[in-house]
């Protein structure tokens, strides 16, 4: 791009008999356009500079012009064959300050026309576009054109410095944007408003303070175009420096990749297609549902579908940093006013929190959406919150969870490539077992298909066991701080319990099998509001076996165990309880774990008699505990030692009541014979039906004694003996705090240890 060059073939602007008036060609590109643009300021900069020199600005200077540029450059840089004529004389000696203006004139209607017909032709033209966005009028659009000029080519910063007799100042002052566009002196006084800090020019950054101020008068304030405005004018699609690493585009997406209800996609394309800058029906999307529910992806085939690109952005890291918030926002926004495209703002419920103690950030977010606001999509985690009622336009959409078909066509779509269709039928037992979104899902293939290539670099198809792992990983509730992960090891084997109890314990289990069929193949979904989860209560004393049953079953459904530590939810503090038991079931949701409460009656004992605000608060505790079990939709566990202590009436609510009994002799006998494992070297001599008989203890207790007494064996270095077994049961009575009787280990008159 180069206005002064002798050789562009529309250097010259037409005869005044022949210029185009409306009706004229359109401009080609926005580089045709600025050329114009510039050649039309040439001719106001040069009338300009033969105005100061007739009323000899320059003549007191003479003998300091090594401190400035020389009268014969500028004149040399302006007879670089843009005007009329060119007979090697200078272009101040060929023109008239009057002949300017009206050669200034003819462009500028040329210019004019030509707009008009590209507007016509929907020929995007930058300057233009600027224009229509910020609404700027005549003035502001000439006065960015006369900032953005030394940004485009050098040669206009020494014309700038030689009209403001000052070398070091290259950018055009206030000053002399008003003297080249203003010739009275009501006029220059009138339109000093444009530059101030509120109004549009600076307002939405599109210019901003060049040089170094010179003086104390406001109108010597120096004046550049914005490096975003730059690039915009030259017709670059680029994201504005200051975002960079916090915005970015995203690719487009059909609605074929997308799965969603269809009632849901038709309301979501009505609200989307009667969006429009200046449309009175401009509607502001806010998409609310958990992480991974779909909301970046129905945003990207909404645009998709309308033809927008759509830049995205986690207001997240802007709320770290309050000071910038606003202007961030700003940019981001601007974008998609330059681009133009359509803007995603991911995580709008942190704004919230972080407005509890800066209510500021809500203000000023609401004032840039309103000033700036075009094709804006909002995305939470949470409702719309009460309040947003300064922004009437906004629509929240919810978003739900996919249920059990769509997850089943979220995994088919995920999968497709990594597995033969023929070998899709089992994704049945995945939505069974594990109640995934399709952001999880998606996450779970991506995990299942790079271990799989780790482990076998042949590429085999994934199978169902690596789509098992790799759900459970994606499944897992960030519990760490209130709950500790069980990793099951146990099966229905290794549990010896009569067997009505472990009917029980396949029942509940069976329950969670099956819970898609009846909920939702057969409807029974929408008889419930609540209660869709599965509630049980183990009751025993310590070491019979309620920790090991919770984690046979968890083995079973393939599902993560997590203990809830109820030292860390139970507060003393009032109110502190409930918000930790809301924090352990909200970080739960949809994670399918299986939540186990031990020793509940910690926290459920019997509702007591309100004699005190302790009282009155205890038993809100244990309502709070209630309700949001009936809300949770996976398994709770609660263990008690003493199911008598339990409150009644929360007993009732339950599911399921397992009554995990004392062991006899018979079951003991059975535990005996399965602690040891198989591989270890175990002696003969050692009579399980003996301490089965005499040791009146739990299965707890009997493990304990087992892996002592192993422990005991490989300090001496041989086999497990009965002495071992013995010795190990008298550190574990000693622990117990029972009396320990040697009587109980003679058979025959023989002391066995």
């Amino acid at each position: 791009m180069n206005p002064f060059h002798k050789n562009s073939s529309t250097e010259q602007p037409a005869p005044p008999s022949s210029v185009k008036q409306p009706g004229a060609e359109p401009y080609e590109n926005a580089h045709a356009h600025l050329l114009d643009e510039l050649r039309w300021l040439n001719r106001l900069l040069l009338a300009h500079l033969l105005r100061l020199r007739e009323a000899n600005f320059y003549d007191q200077a003479r003998d300091f012009r090594g401190w400035f540029t020389a009268d014969e450059e500028i004149d040399a840089l302006f007879a670089e064959g843009v005007f009329e004529k060119d007979d090697n004389r200078s272009a101040a000696n060929q023109q008239s300050i009057a002949e300017l203006g009206r050669q200034a004139q003819r462009l500028r209607m040329t210019i004019d026309a030509r707009v008009r017909a590209g507007t016509a032709q929907q020929v995007f033209l930058p300057l233009v576009h600027l224009a229509n966005c910020f609404r700027l009028d005549v003035f502001e659009q000439h006065s960015l054109l006369i900032c953005l000029a030394p940004q485009l080519d050098a040669r206009y910063e020494k014309i700038y410095a030689y009209l403001q007799n000052d070398l070091t100042k290259k950018s055009a002052s206030i000053d002399l944007i008003l003297g080249l566009l203003c010739t009275e002196m009501a006029a220059r006084l009138a339109c000093l408003r444009y530059f101030h800090p509120g109004a549009p020019l600076r307002h939405f950054g599109l210019v901003e303070k060049g040089d170094a101020d010179h003086g104390s008068s406001a109108a010597q304030h120096s004046l550049r175009a914005s490096l975003r405005i730059v690039h915009h004018a030259l017709g670059n699609a680029v994201i504005d420096e200051r975002l960079a690493g916090e915005a970015r585009f995203l690719a487009p997406l059909s609605w074929e990749k997308v799965v969603i209800n269809s009632a849901l996609q038709r309301q979501l394309q009505s609200l989307f297609s009667a969006n429009g800058r200046h449309s009175a029906t401009r509607r502001i999307l806010y998409l609310h549902g958990r992480r991974g529910h779909g909301k970046q992806t129905i945003a990207r085939a909404l645009c998709s579908e309308n033809h927008l690109p759509l830049l995205a952005a986690d207001i997240r890291p802007w709320l770290a940093q309050p000071d910038t918030f606003q202007e961030k926002l700003r940019l981001f926004l601007r974008e998609g006013l330059l681009q133009p495209c359509a803007v995603f703002l991911a995580h709008l419920e942190k704004l919230e929190q972080a407005a509890e103690e800066m209510p500021w950030l809500r203000e000023k977010f609401f004032q840039e959406i309103a000033e700036l606001g075009w094709t804006l999509l909002l995305a939470s985690e949470v409702p719309l919150p009460a309040s947003w009622t300064a922004l009437p336009e906004i629509v929240p959409v919810a978003i739900p969870a996919p249920d059990s078909a769509e997850q089943q066509a979220l995994w088919r779509l995920h999968l497709n490539g990594f597995v033969d269709p023929g070998d899709l039928q089992p994704l049945e037992e995945l939505t069974t077992r594990f109640d995934l979104n399709g952001g999880q899902i998606a996450g779970a293939v991506q995990l299942a298909t790079q271990a799989g290539r780790l482990a076998n670099p042949a590429r085999t198809p994934i199978t169902l066991r690596d789509l098992f792992r790799s759900s459970r990983i994606q499944s897992q509730p960030r519990l760490s701080a209130l709950a500790r992960k069980i990793e099951p090891k146990y099966t229905w084997q290794d549990l010896v319990l009569p067997e009505d109890q472990m009917q029980q314990l396949r029942e509940i289990a069976d329950q969670v099998k099956y819970r898609h069929v009846v909920l939702h193949d057969w409807g029974f979904a929408g008889k419930l509001s609540l209660g869709r989860g599965i509630n049980a209560l183990f009751a025993g004393p310590s070491g019979t076996g309620k920790t090991m049953a919770a984690e046979v079953i968890a083995n079973e459904l393939g599902l993560d165990l997590y203990k809830i530590d109820l030292s860390a939810v139970v507060s003393k503090y009032i109110g502190e309880t409930e918000k930790n038991l809301n924090r352990v079931f909200t970080e739960a949701e949809h994670s399918n774990a299986i939540l186990f409460f031990d020793e509940a009656d910690a926290l459920l004992g019997r509702r007591s008699e309100v004699k005190d605000a302790h009282d009155r608060y205890a038993n809100i505790e244990i309502a709070y505990l209630l309700q949001k079990m009936e809300e949770y939709e996976g398994l709770v566990i609660l263990a008690t030692n003493l199911k008598k202590n339990m409150d009644d009436a929360f007993v009732r609510r339950l599911q399921f009541v397992v009554d995990l009994p004392f062991p006899d002799e018979k079951y003991r006998l059975r535990i005996w014979s399965a602690i040891f494992p198989s591989s270890m070297p175990l002696s003969a001599e050692i009579d399980f039906k003996l301490l089965a008989k005499k040791l009146k203890i739990t299965g707890g207790n009997i493990k304990n004694i087992g892996l002592k007494a192993a422990y005991l064996a490989a300090a001496e270095g041989g086999e497990v003996r009965m002495q071992h077994v013995v010795r190990a049961t008298k550190r574990e009575f000693q622990k117990m705090g029972k009396l320990y009787v040697e009587a109980d280990f003679y058979r025959e008159g023989k002391v066995l240890d």
